[in-house]
């Protein structure tokens, strides 16, 4: 039982905190926000995660770890790049849906400044993330003869393709089940592969 009370409080904590940092962002919360949000105290907090900064990396880990290997998993390439391009995008937007508090605040951190202590807890996921896309554009890289090594600018390319479209997906005002529809993703792969002009 005390086990069990113990994964509430750390649970508890760090969704407490997953809500003010997406709110308010990561340097206007403090501490006391936090514990009283999750109606505990000081040193509890202190207890499961020694600071502010330790809270925000056990969240990361936790979140980010299941999101790259989910990543990853879809990345797998058979052979079919475009099939593996969707397989991808339809996992982020997944991902993207089911926790969009967490996916608004992994891209505020990456995109703070890089002194930030934020961007130093962020960048390894990021860069894993990354590393996951790049692969499936070297994988595919003996398949088709027109990458001529800049299998990272198409890995950059797709993936701002992809983010950028869920940021633009979630400011409209209907937002009904359109961001995983098969025919958007497909859209915007084969947008990706032949350009604008088909």
């Amino acid at each position: 039982m005390e086990e069990l009370q113990e994964l509430d409080n750390r649970e508890k904590i760090l969704e407490c905190a997953l809500n003010l940092f997406y709110q308010k962002g990561y340097d206007a919360v403090g501490v006391q926000e936090i514990v009283t949000l999750a109606g505990i105290t000081k040193p509890t907090m202190y207890y499961y995660f020694k600071s502010k900064y330790g809270l925000l990396e056990a969240l990361l880990h936790e979140r980010c770890s299941k999101m790259n290997e989910q990543l990853r998993e879809a990345a797998f390439y058979n052979g079919d790049l475009v099939y593996t391009l969707e397989r991808y995008a339809k996992t982020l937007f997944a991902i993207a849906e089911s926790d969009l508090r967490f996916y608004y605040l992994t891209l505020s951190l990456f995109y703070s400044a890089r002194e930030n202590e934020t961007y130093k807890a962020i960048i390894p996921y990021m860069k894993e993330q990354f590393a996951i896309i790049r692969g499936i554009f070297e994988q595919a890289a003996g398949y088709l003869g027109n990458m001529n090594g800049r299998q990272e600018q198409f890995a950059v390319g797709f993936s701002g393709i992809l983010n950028n479209y869920i940021l633009v997906y979630f400011e409209r005002e209907d937002t009904t089940g359109q961001l995983k529809d098969d025919r958007t993703i497909y859209s915007l792969v084969h947008q990706f592969m032949h350009g604008i002009v088909v």
